[in-house]
């Protein structure tokens, strides 16, 4: 087709520019921002051979070197005001979808370099191997030596990540190597390798002696450990399964745990639901007892036992129970003052039914995905309930990912 020239109106939610050039419908144009002109040739629906001809006075130098091939950021070109204001809006936007005006909190979102996880995929090549990450819209992958998202710590990792993929993956194939910073040193969770051999073993070994990593887990089975990789929650020590999820960033748990102690105050006691390795049930634990619940039998097993391991916390009681199939009823949830509930994206419909039943009188909802965070909400507020200020927080910088909570108090009789 031809080149065309045209204005971009908005963002879309995963932070591509759209433009509508007729009624046939609108364009996706990446890396682009509202008000740019711009021209490139239509391609379906998206535009592509992109030129920028009038950028926007928000358009600034992106900081990283491979923005444009990689696949991890999609912001960068974009003042950091416009990107927390954008984020803002997409919770906005969902919430008012369902009637609802609500008052927002400053966006909190965390500085360059502060994740302390990453997933590299690592890749064999003829001459011996590649890691990074995937490239824009492709399974190609992209060095990022100077990644401007993830730790220095972890960027050092890259080289291991590549001497990973020539020693245990197939020519064809990937490997997944999940690092995660801890006290004890690095903690990798390999995925996608050759079966273990005892010559793989041996080897695996000496690299986390020789590295001073923490654990090396090989596809969920752990071949080596230096030291525990502990990671701190309030006053406990938790050292999590291999790959066990956790907040992305230091400063985004911290911005999570306080507005979440700050809406559960004055609770004696508290049930945390899709309570993980006890990111928020640890710390409240200084203040209330809590009673923890989460799907995997691993992650309760580890909050239990950093509980028992922690002199000076209220009682805390774990759960293993699947709250998709299985929600907590309102005769399990009438004896709380309070919830906290962060559920995966899918949201926790059903759960949430069951605590506006239960007429729990405070709730403090965490979420990922601003479109569930809103549909829940507005279960509550139907049932009675009062949303107080949201808090959007963001520690996936320069991602279309947005996290919020907000607190939730039952105001009807």
């Amino acid at each position: 087709m031809d080149r065309i020239e045209i204005t971009i109106d908005r963002l879309g939610h995963l932070g591509d520019g759209i433009a509508h050039k007729d009624a046939s419908g609108p364009l996706f144009a990446p890396l682009t921002l509202p008000g740019e002109r711009v021209s490139g040739v239509p391609d379906g629906a998206r535009l592509t051979d992109l030129r920028i001809v009038e950028p926007s006075p928000l358009r600034v130098a992106a900081p990283c070197a491979q923005y444009r091939a990689c696949g991890g950021c999609v912001l960068q070109h974009a003042e950091d005001g416009f990107v927390a204001d954008w984020k803002r809006d997409v919770v906005r936007q969902a919430l008012n979808a369902h009637g609802i005006d609500a008052t927002f909190l400053p966006v909190l979102t965390s500085p360059p370099e502060s994740r302390r996880r990453a997933a590299f995929s690592a890749r064999r090549t003829k001459k011996g191997a590649l890691a990074g990450f995937h490239a824009r819209a492709s399974d190609t992958v992209i060095e990022v030596p100077d990644c401007r998202v993830i730790r220095p710590e972890l960027r050092a990792l890259l080289p291991l990540a590549r001497e990973l993929a020539v020693l245990g993956s197939s020519r064809k194939g990937e490997l997944s190597v999940q690092v995660t910073l801890s006290d004890g040193g690095p903690d990798l969770a390999v995925s996608g390798g050759k079966p273990l051999d005892p010559e793989l073993r041996m080897v695996l070994g000496a690299i986390c002696d020789r590295d001073r990593l923490a654990r090396i887990a090989w596809d969920g089975e752990v071949v080596a450990l230096r030291s525990a990789p502990v990671q701190r929650m309030g006053a406990a020590r938790v050292t999590p399964s291999p790959g066990a999820f956790l907040q992305a960033t230091v400063e985004g748990e911290a911005a999570l745990l306080a507005m979440v102690r700050e809406i559960v105050a004055d609770a004696d006691r508290v049930v945390d639901l899709f309570a993980g390795c006890g990111t928020f049930a640890l710390p409240l634990a200084d203040r209330a007892e809590v009673h923890a619940v989460e799907a995997e039998a691993g992650m309760t097993a580890v909050l239990d036992r950093a509980w028992r391991d922690t002199p000076g916390l209220h009682r805390v009681s774990v759960e293993t129970r699947d709250l998709f199939r299985r929600p907590l009823q309102p005769d399990e949830l009438v004896r709380f003052d309070a919830a906290v509930i962060d559920p995966p994206r899918a949201g926790a419909e059903a759960q949430v039914m069951e605590l506006a039943r239960a007429r729990v009188r405070r709730i403090a909802m965490v979420s990922c995905n601003p479109v569930t965070f809103a549909r829940d909400t507005a279960i509550l507020i139907r049932a009675g309930y009062a949303l107080g200020a949201v808090q959007v927080v963001d520690q996936f910088r320069w991602s279309p990912h947005v996290e919020v909570v907000a607190g939730l108090t039952l105001t009807s009789a």
